[in-house]
């Protein structure tokens, strides 16, 4: 049977129970004729969660790596992001026909980031409005090859047969949907994780979809600035929000303490990149120096944290 040792949760008790049922659901959604739905929570009312596991996509794990969800209105359901592969999304699908029978109206993602849009084409029987940031058109045709080569190299067949879906509806700045009884509000942020980072903000409930502006255990990876991902970060801190949902791991209520612990690490690698460079250190000699303490509090750091620094040198090498 495979064994999943890589799952690491705040519970012992809840660390089993949660790697028994995702087990189960990753080997049916491997079966011929079975979709078994995705362990899913209702975090709040109408609202549900998958939490995926944190490590890097596989053909173990199917993809089922980042956090995803729906909120269910008197009309209709709002998906925000839909897993790594298309067999994750099918069973994200599933989750959602144990909890309600009203359609499918709209499939938010959250950034262009594999693990959380490839999913996307489960849903194509539904014919809901795909939406995203209106820079993930352009964001997801330029990485569209690497993401097909990637996914069937890392999954094998879980990661063949993809279809990429880009949005059908963009958002450049702050948007409102409606699901009968219940206004989910969309947000465009500045370049911060990505160049299009959108979160979705559940005003029933006060339940804010960060997407990973928001990272919790798993290392935060800079895609987009460092520069404005912190103050992306510092802005969410300031929120008036009743709960959020990260894009990995589970913040629980101490959401801000989590955008704080990400702060402080990005912070770390911008004061040390800045610092490596002012005292002439190549980035060869930096990506083994900068912020190893706080990049030591992370897991999948050995995957990510050098192409932090990479990144950070390549930003703020020619600041002002």
């Amino acid at each position: 049977m495979l064994a999943m040792p890589f799952i690491k949760r705040n519970s012992g008790a809840r660390t089993a129970s949660f790697a028994a049922r995702l087990l189960i659901v990753l080997l049916s959604i491997g079966a011929a004729h079975a979709v078994e739905p995705l362990p899913v929570d209702e975090i709040a009312p109408g609202v549900f969660v998958f939490h995926g596991v944190t490590a890097e996509q596989d053909a173990h794990n199917r993809g089922a790596i980042s956090n995803a969800g729906f909120v269910v209105g008197s009309r209709c359901v709002a998906v925000i992001d839909t897993g790594g592969s298309p067999s994750v999304g099918a069973a994200l699908r599933a989750a959602i026909r144990t909890r309600t029978a009203l359609p499918v109206c709209y499939v938010i993602n959250t950034h262009v980031h594999p693990d959380h849009i490839l999913g996307n084409q489960a849903f194509i029987p539904d014919k809901p409005e795909f939406i995203g940031h209106a820079r993930l058109p352009a964001a997801l045709a330029a990485r569209a090859r690497s993401y097909i080569q990637s996914a069937e190299r890392q999954m094998g067949e879980f990661g063949r047969g993809l279809e990429l879906i880009p949005p059908t509806r963009t958002v450049a700045d702050r948007e409102e949907l409606d699901l009968g009884g219940r206004t989910l509000r969309l947000r465009a942020w500045p370049t911060a994780h990505t160049d299009n980072d959108l979160t979705v903000l559940d005003e029933a409930t006060g339940t804010l979809f960060a997407g990973d502006l928001l990272f919790v255990e798993h290392m935060p990876v800079i895609d987009g600035k460092l520069k404005g991902w912190i103050a992306v970060t510092a802005a969410l801190a300031g929120g008036d929000y009743t709960r959020v949902v990260a894009g990995h791991g589970e913040p629980g209520s101490g959401w801000r303490d989590a955008l704080e612990r990400q702060r402080r690490y990005l912070q770390k690698v911008a004061d040390e990149t800045r610092a490596a460079i002012k005292g002439g250190r190549s980035l060869s000699q930096a990506v083994t120096e900068v912020a190893l303490d706080e990049a030591r509090r992370w897991a999948l750091a050995d995957l990510f944290h050098r192409r932090n620094v990479t990144t950070a040198y390549a930003e703020l090498e020619w600041e002002d």
